[in-house]
């Protein structure tokens, strides 16, 4: 029974390694959609031509990028921390405190995974499109859904597994 929820925690932790990186080459990918498309915008303004949506594919590719890399900076532990009062704590109350900390942040990223599906409902049913190019706007929730339950999951499985890497930089 023992191995067999070991074989399950290594098989969930590889899924996420997976998940995670494919992640962030979108982040890539939305940065370099975000590069060439000004880049292009800009040189045929120079002619009088702008490209027309550029604003629109910007807007998209920003939101995309902020929300894929989310899960990346989480893995790696990336994100900006206070630690001043934390490491006054005894070991034991830094655990309890991180501990509750983690709790708390999987609560907060599930509630953020179900409200932005429930927003993707209302703007699919809405059909809410970009201004210019008229783009379908209700498929984007569903990308921070998935971003942020991956965040969650990150999170669970740092907590889960205490001192361990999960993603080298």
């Amino acid at each position: 029974m023992l191995s067999l929820l070991r074989s399950i925690s290594r098989l969930f932790t590889k899924i996420l390694r997976v998940l995670v990186k494919v992640m962030t080459v979108v982040a890539a990918l939305g940065i370099m959609a975000m590069l060439l498309v000004t880049c292009i915008d800009v040189i045929l303004r120079a002619f009088n031509r702008p490209l027309i949506g550029a604003l629109d594919i910007v807007r998209i590719a920003s939101v995309i990028t902020i929300a894929a890399a989310m899960p990346y900076t989480t893995a790696l532990k990336g994100h900006v921390a206070v630690e001043y009062c934390f490491h006054k704590l005894s070991r034991r109350g830094r655990i309890i405190v991180d501990t509750i900390w983690r709790i708390m942040a999987c609560t907060l990223f599930g509630c953020l995974t179900w409200q932005c599906l429930i927003y993707a409902a209302s703007l699919k049913k809405n059909g809410t499109v970009t201004p210019t190019l008229q783009v379908p706007l209700y498929w984007i929730p569903y990308v921070l859904a998935f971003s942020c339950g991956l965040v969650g999951l990150v999170i669970l499985h740092n907590m889960l597994h205490p001192g361990q890497e999960m993603i080298k930089p």
